[in-house]
């Protein structure tokens, strides 16, 4: 059996894909619709459908309008509603059991006059059928819940992906949910997750290698110029230049010190990532200085060492500045951060909590960095595709050129950019869609937008998506937790779902702190406050 579609209008307007209509009364959609039947089927982000001679065109409702009403409102008054068509199906066998083909686009418009139907769950099950492509479910679609929305894994993964949305609408996951699908169908996976809250690690569970300052190594001698200047020197001011010449000379000897002799040793730049000891470092600036004619020329070499045997000296910076012996670690650092071999682990988490934050930055420059450098000098027949998450992605990658760091910024846009031709895809998560790069951005080809009740996020947005969402995204601030308008290459079609839930087990910790319910517990907190302080004079969390 068929379903019956419901009349629920006529088309008065046709300007390309946008066409406006006039709603009939509950009467003319038939005896076994009422009101309610016809007002659900009306609802912003609802699918209409309208036959045309040669085709059946699909549009979304975007808005609803009494024009010119009269006061009181009466039930005579013109019901206009406006649609964003999206798609046809050639065959007008819609209802019947053979079934249409939906494509993209419309080829045929409808006429002046034809009749709006409201689709059935049959039309919507063949609109959003299950892609032939390898493929993850995802969720249920706003239309129908019974429905499952699909997002296409190579599509989604080769071309990036963004997932905006306001603090509380379920970013987190979203993430951990789409990791968790993905990483279900293809278990050998390489994940790369920035987590700079301590959120994601009860989300995995065994899926997951916990990385954090406490146990991984990342050398300093892994810096390039760029990121060494920002730890060495002054921040800024006169004395900078001066301090930026010392250190880059310096590395750059040490590492040839650290060498020896030999053909290798002339390949060596100040950016090559080769080990050298920093106490070779401070001797060859010593060395530098002692070069000097005028004693009062040695004030930038100071500042310099003193620097550096801060940070030496400091146990917040002994991830990477401590330690007397020096080895050839890179092999080791690169396989647990790109999980090769993966040991049933396909996802490294690497927590930034425990970063002190003048070097977080630095942190993410050189971890996107070396993801991105592996998968260029690897061998293109053995490359091995890895998927980089940044959260909090408009830290690092602001929509204000002047703001963040340069080469965070760098490294960020050239996985962005080139990340593609090497098998290096991103995924960006930010609450502020509008703080964030807008030409990075674009560069995302499938976003999940969640809530946002910011107009200028909203208009971020939609300049970055396609015409043919614009009636999905009128509901952006409307969205409820756990919902998502999906559009891009990621998914066959713009769609509204309800993502599927998580456990308590696989949830990021990113709930907001029960306020409520630690006030009336009325909790013992003796030892509270001796607790913390040791905790923050070790910086252990």
């Amino acid at each position: 059996m068929s379903e019956e579609s419901i009349k629920i209008g006529y088309i008065v307007s046709v300007a390309g894909s946008r066409v406006s209509g006039i709603l009939i009364s509950p009467d003319a959609a038939g005896p076994d619709h009422d009101e309610a039947a016809l007002t659900d089927a009306v609802q912003i982000g609802k699918l209409i459908k309208v036959f045309t001679p040669r085709s059946v065109a699909f549009g979304v409702v975007s808005s609803l309008e009494v024009r010119n009403p009269s006061s009181p409102p009466s039930g005579s008054d013109a019901r206009i509603l406006e649609i964003e068509l999206f798609g046809e199906a050639i065959s007008t066998d819609v209802d019947g059991e053979g079934g249409f083909v939906f494509q993209r686009g419309v080829s045929v418009y409808p006429g002046l006059g034809q009749t709006i139907y409201a689709t059935t769950t049959g039309d919507l099950a063949r609109i959003y059928s299950r892609p032939d492509a390898s493929n993850i479910r995802i969720g249920s679609l706003y239309q129908d819940d019974t429905l499952p929305a699909y997002a296409v894994t190579d599509d989604l993964l080769g071309k990036h992906f963004a997932v905006l949305g306001t603090t509380g609408t379920g970013k987190s996951c979203t993430v951990a949910l789409l990791l968790r699908s993905i990483l279900t169908a293809h278990p050998q996976g390489h994940v790369v997750l920035l987590d700079p809250h301590g959120e994601y690690g009860s989300a995995f569970g065994d899926m997951a290698e916990m990385v954090s300052p406490d146990s991984l190594q990342l050398p300093y001698w892994l810096l390039n110029s760029e990121e060494a200047l920002e730890v060495m020197c002054s921040k800024e001011g006169p004395q900078r230049e001066g301090e930026t010449a010392i250190v880059k000379e310096a590395i750059m000897l040490a590492k040839r010190a650290y060498a020896g002799e030999g053909e290798a040793v002339q390949h060596i730049t100040v950016d090559t990532p080769v080990p050298y000891r920093l106490g070779g470092l401070l001797q060859t600036i010593d060395d530098m200085m002692g070069q000097l004619d005028n004693p009062e020329s040695s004030l930038p070499y100071l500042r310099v060492k003193a620097r550096i045997e801060g940070l030496r000296n400091d146990p917040r910076f002994s991830f990477m500045f401590s330690g007397i012996s020096v080895r050839d670690s890179m092999g080791e650092v690169l396989s647990r951060i790109l999980r090769l071999p993966v040991a049933g682990k396909p996802v490294t988490i690497i927590d930034l909590s425990g970063v002190p934050s003048e070097i977080v930055d630095v942190v993410v420059s050189l971890l996107c960095r070396l993801v991105f450098d592996f998968a260029l000098w690897s061998e293109r027949a053995n490359a091995t595709p890895v998927l980089f998450v940044c959260e909090e992605a408009h830290r690092y990658i602001p929509r204000d050129v002047n703001k963040g760091f340069e080469p965070t910024r760098k490294a960020i846009s050239l996985i962005a950019k080139e990340g593609r031709k090497y098998g290096v895809s991103l995924c960006l998560v930010t609450q502020r869609p509008s703080e964030l790069s807008e030409t990075i951005l674009s560069q995302c080809n499938t976003l999940f937008s969640l809530r946002m009740g910011n107009d200028q996020d909203q208009e971020f947005v939609q300049r970055a998506l396609p015409e043919s969402a614009a009636g999905l995204l009128n509901a952006l601030p409307a969205l409820r937790t756990q919902e998502a308008i999906v559009v891009g290459e990621g998914v066959n079609l713009p769609m509204r779902i309800r993502f599927d839930s998580l456990t308590d087990e696989q949830r990021p910790r990113s709930a907001t702190a029960p306020f409520s319910a630690a006030w009336d517990q009325g909790r013992d907190n003796s030892g509270l406050v001796d607790e913390t302080i040791d905790r923050w004079r070790r910086q252990v969390r």
